[in-house]
């Protein structure tokens, strides 16, 4: 063989080489770089946060990525899970991608780590490679109890009781009670109640004339993640159950003036009895 096949032969065996190398080096690595908030809490929004690296390489083509629809995770009907991306042959040779999402997490999920997964292909693959990652969620949401726990007619004043019934200690705690028919506030709608620990409870106090029937109450607090969050209780107000507490009030009111007059009339008998003694003796020692 002439020196000059031999050169094309081994110039082909090098292109060939060169060509697998290229094929070969494209490799896409998905990865989570953020969850936002960092404990996700059961029933709310999570953003998460996503890059891809490798998409530098003209061999990947086309690159199809997309979050999987599967618990914990719920999408709206408006979320595109898949997205479609062109390897940076034609754009300026950025080595990574983000890419981003917006998620509700489901109502049951379970605190702690759940799982969760992307699927992606790229360059000449069929089928989608899968990747799992790990969802953080922690239920930071308090709960509460409240009733109403006095009521005077003569101060006006409305007494509630809080009881804090979830798993978390709160921060900040604040009563409001919005404008309705069934109760007007004479003073300020809002009552700073404090911090509350979890299974603990506060009192926090309104100037207002209540009616019969149900109250609104917004309890708005701090949660340990630091989410500022409302929550709407409605209580229902029976005035006749401290009616029989203002009657005793007026009946002892009587009462503590009617004691004292028998006792003064009775030292006053007494006195008057003891000097009429003391007369009737100076009268017979005269005689």
């Amino acid at each position: 063989m002439k020196r000059s096949e031999l050169f094309i032969v081994f110039l082909g065996m090098i292109l060939l080489s060169l060509g697998g190398v290229s094929a070969e080096a494209c490799k896409i690595t998905p990865s989570l770089i953020s969850q936002d908030p960092y404990l996700a809490t059961p029933g709310d929004y999570v953003k998460l946060v996503f890059q891809l690296d490798g998409i530098e390489n003209p061999e990947c083509k086309t690159i199809e990525f997309g979050l999987i629809e599967q618990y914990p995770l719920i999408f709206d009907p408006d979320t595109e899970s898949k997205i479609t991306i062109k390897s940076n042959y034609e754009k300026d040779f950025s080595s990574s991608s983000i890419v981003r999402y917006k998620v509700r997490v489901d109502e049951n999920a379970l605190d702690g780590d759940n799982p969760i997964e992307v699927q992606f292909k790229y360059g000449n693959n069929l089928n989608y490679e899968i990747k799992q990652f790990n969802l953080e969620v922690q239920d930071t949401r308090a709960d509460f109890e409240i009733h109403i726990k006095d009521y005077s007619s003569v101060t006006k004043i409305l007494t509630f009781e809080v009881l804090n019934i979830g798993k978390t200690d709160v921060q900040a705690l604040t009563l409001t009670i919005p404008k309705q028919e069934n109760i007007q506030i004479k003073t300020s709608n809002i009552n700073n109640a404090g911090d509350l620990d979890s299974q603990e409870y506060t009192t926090a106090d309104f100037e207002a004339n209540p009616k019969q029937g149900e109250i609104i109450v917004n309890i708005t607090y701090t949660d340990s993640i630091g989410e500022r969050r409302t929550i709407e209780k409605s209580v229902s107000f029976e005035p006749e159950y401290f009616q029989g507490r203002v009657e005793d009030q007026k009946k002892g009111g009587v009462g503590a003036y009617i004691v004292p007059i028998v006792i003064v009339l009775l030292i006053a008998w007494f006195v008057y009895r003891r000097i009429k003694k003391k007369k009737a003796k100076k009268h017979a020692l005269h005689r």
